[in-house]
């Protein structure tokens, strides 16, 4: 007689790390997946125009790059970033008031990739970040995914408040503090250039990294281009500038990059070389050629020419569109328009009747590092034509009346 053997065991694999566990996916991505449907008008994407891109330049510039330099193109390349490109992007960053160098420079893939980088090398878990009060959605997965402890720097219409933020710094010592001063993301504001300043000396008294995205900054429709936070006294050796070709070239080239103090960027350098060894070389390759045989400058006036008039007429129809009592400002450039309806209305419960009308927006409260402002919702105004803004918000009011 045998003994059958026992039955095998499946011991369970060990669980994701806790801060995988602890962080979420992107509310924004979650909309735009319900969102998707071509009969819709969504106003809630970040995207560029796509009708815009320069599609035969930026082909022109693949094709010479795969035909004249193919090995180059299809090889590995270095960490830092391919060295033609990197001239060129610091070319432009001078010729905007900021003296740059090739070697000032960190190519990365996306600036969202150099948010990444700057999180491994400046924050330990529990470290505390200062931000926005609202903020760049996807900064706060990359700083909550770190371990840090965010807290949001009061603000106004205008942006941060240098005040409010110095009583921070000396009450809760954080390592940095992340802005988008120009067109933010989500609510189009700039920081004016008084207030520049004031962050930029906060940053030299009390010892603070200053990340300062810019992914929004050529995009100006009217009024006057306002400095760089990293070239105001104070900030010089201890802000990172973040750049990137997505709002102004094509996003899917994944073309970013920060400039950064020496040893900071060389930590920079590690860390991405442990994520993804270097950014592909045939997108540097063909960006570099870009840069040098079409005008990008004249192709990012055209599009402001475009995003403008697309603001214009979302800022027509909003008052007929949003509750009386809703209030908004009228953003200089970018691609977002803010907007803040009475208490009594909750925009994210609100969405789902307003989707049913077809026309989406994002509700502003997952935007927020504090207590949320449950009335608040953003609109991107770049990826719709005037006459589908006007039906989009004359379907967003008869969404919101049917909500109520």
């Amino acid at each position: 007689m045998t003994v059958a053997d026992p039955a095998p065991t499946r011991a369970p694999v060990p669980p994701f790390a806790a801060r995988a566990r602890s962080i979420g996916g992107s509310p924004v991505r979650d909309i735009l997946a319900v969102t998707a449907r071509p009969e819709l008008i969504n106003f809630a994407g970040g995207l560029p125009a796509p009708e815009l891109f320069d599609v035969e330049g930026i082909s022109a510039a693949y094709r010479a790059v795969l035909a004249e330099v193919p090995a180059q193109a299809l090889q590995y390349s270095t960490t830092e970033g391919e060295p033609g490109l990197r001239a060129t992007l610091a070319a432009r960053t001078s010729a905007r008031g900021l003296a740059t160098g090739p070697d000032d420079l960190l190519v990365t893939t996306g600036s969202q990739q150099a948010l990444s980088l700057l999180a491994t090398a400046l924050l330990e878990p529990g470290d505390t970040v200062l931000v926005e009060n609202p903020c760049y959605l996807a900064a706060l997965q990359v700083f909550g995914f770190a371990g840090a402890r965010v807290v949001a720097v009061p603000g106004d219409r205008h942006g941060v408040d240098p005040e409010a933020l110095e009583e921070l710094v000396v009450r809760e010592r954080p390592k940095l503090l992340y802005t988008v001063p120009t067109f933010q993301n989500p609510t189009g504001r700039t920081l004016p250039a008084e207030r520049r300043a004031a962050v930029a000396a906060v940053a030299g008294r009390h010892g603070l990294w200053i990340i300062e995205d810019d992914p929004y900054g050529e995009l100006r429709f009217e009024g006057e281009r306002v400095p760089w936070i990293t070239s105001y006294p104070g900030a010089e050796d201890r802000t990172v500038l973040l750049g990137s070709l997505s709002k102004v070239m094509a996003p899917g080239l994944r073309l970013g990059w920060l400039r950064a103090p020496a040893d900071l960027r060389r930590v920079c350098a590690v860390a991405k070389q442990a994520a993804d060894l270097h950014t592909p070389t045939v997108n540097q390759l063909a960006a570099a050629r870009y840069l040098a045989d079409s005008d990008l400058d004249g192709h990012v006036t055209r599009v402001a020419a475009v995003y403008r008039e697309r603001r214009d007429a979302m800022l027509a129809g909003l008052a007929d569109a949003l509750p009386a009592g809703s209030v908004w400002d009228r953003p200089e450039g970018g691609m977002f328009l803010w907007a803040r309806l009475p208490k009594s209305y909750d925009t994210t419960e609100l969405l789902p009747t307003v989707l049913r009308q077809e026309v989406a927006y994002v509700p502003g409260a997952p935007f927020y590092a504090a207590e949320p402002d449950l009335s608040t919702l953003r609109l991107c105004f770049v990826t719709q034509t005037p006459e589908e803004i006007g039906e989009g918000l004359r379907r967003m009011r008869a969404g919101l009346a049917a909500g109520r």
